[in-house]
């Protein structure tokens, strides 16, 4: 656990009366054991555990550790939002027992992460939300772009906002004879990984680079985190960034080109294109992974989102982390989670079909080797 971060979120359990753990997974929970943290709505749990990772789930974190310690005053919750690429790194070392990913697992991770957990590792979608294109132009403020023109202003092959590839997408519009800063992020990043993987998807010739969670284009402004990047392109006239769209609320954000229509971000849109996603097959019986629709042209829909993953082990050293672990997670992708997810930070709340196929697998987490 890192002391003393200006970035870490440290919940303080709120004594209460009767305190309750609202495990919020519906039917699937009920028929949970008896003796797990999340079977019981009267039971409460205790302990710390510390998690690490995406900054996109920042504000969700915030809000899930404050009103799960206010139910179970003896448990005490802490989240540092150091990226998803450190959080993985903290993960698989088990420097702590959970982790935030806006990237699911890769194969030889998901290996690592089992020898790690010495049991099979649990990864399960907790937040979805869209990534929104943000911007900082002065007199611009119903941007439209296409696929083919985001990348190509990502690459700096458009240098100019009143560029003809720009004007085509926003006919009439007046655009300023203005440099483009385009802002990526300096760290490791699951929200770099699914903009890259839109762009390499949604743009194909026009995006040259492999998928990665590092950004493979030299010579832009870098920041650090999601709240970096939002700063600096609200400090830049002329700049353009990516971040999740829970975090860029007060920035102008870019309507994208979806088929023959261009769409705004919004967690409605971001829900429609996971659910059109199919299941990543043959990772473990754990991993709840999806290969996103970035490519869709159906109406409504907005393929620039990420999927925030959970990640935590199936079984932990010793009953009170793994009931704990079991009873936040439990609490995460339940009803009540997701609904203070989309009400505190935008996120589009878990389906209850996706809901009934991940909550067998965090109903298993218990103590053992």
């Amino acid at each position: 656990m890192r002391h003393g971060s200006r970035a870490r979120i440290a919940a303080v359990g709120i004594a209460a009366s009767g305190a309750m753990l609202i495990a919020g997974c519906g039917a699937a929970n009920e028929s949970a054991p008896s003796g797990g943290a999340g079977a019981s709505a009267a039971q409460s749990v205790s302990g710390t555990i510390a998690g690490a990772g995406a900054s996109s789930q920042q504000a969700a974190q915030e809000a899930w550790i404050a009103t799960f310690t206010g139910q179970n005053a003896d448990a005490n919750i802490t989240y540092d939002p150091s990226g998803s690429g450190a959080g993985r790194t903290q993960f698989l070392g088990g420097g702590v027992a959970f982790a935030g990913s806006d990237a699911y697992l890769k194969p030889e991770e998901i290996t690592q992460a089992n020898t790690r957990c010495k049991s099979d590792v649990v990864e399960v979608p907790a937040y979805v939300s869209p990534i929104a294109v943000i911007y900082n132009v002065p007199g611009v403020t119903n941007l439209q772009l296409a696929p083919a023109t985001i990348a190509q202003i990502f690459d700096r092959k458009i240098s100019k906002w009143n560029d003809p590839a720009i004007a085509a997408d926003n006919p009439g519009a007046s655009l300023p004879d203005l440099a483009i800063t385009p802002v990526n992020r300096s760290d490791k990043s699951g929200t770099t990984q699914n903009f890259a993987d839109y762009l390499k998807v949604a743009a194909a010739s026009s995006w040259p680079y492999d998928v990665s969670d590092s950004w493979p284009v030299q010579g832009g402004e870098a920041a650090q985190g999601t709240s970096g990047v939002v700063g600096a392109v609200k400090a830049g006239n002329g700049s353009i960034g990516y971040a999740d769209e829970s975090q860029a609320r007060d920035i102008s954000q870019v309507k994208v080109k979806v088929g023959s229509e261009y769409v705004g971000a919004s967690p409605e849109a971001a829900a429609a294109v996971l659910e059109a996603s199919p299941r990543v097959e043959g990772q473990g019986p754990s991993v709840f992974a999806y290969k996103l629709a970035r490519d869709t042209t159906a109406s409504g829909t907005y393929p620039i989102v990420l999927v925030s993953y959970l990640l935590a082990c199936s079984k932990y050293p010793d009953a009170p982390t793994a009931d704990l672990v079991k009873a936040y997670l439990s609490y995460v992708v339940g009803a009540d989670g997701q609904s203070l997810a989309a009400d505190k930070a935008g996120a589009a709340p878990l389906s209850d079909s996706l809901r009934s196929q991940i909550t067998p697998a965090i109903n298993a987490i218990a103590a053992g080797s």
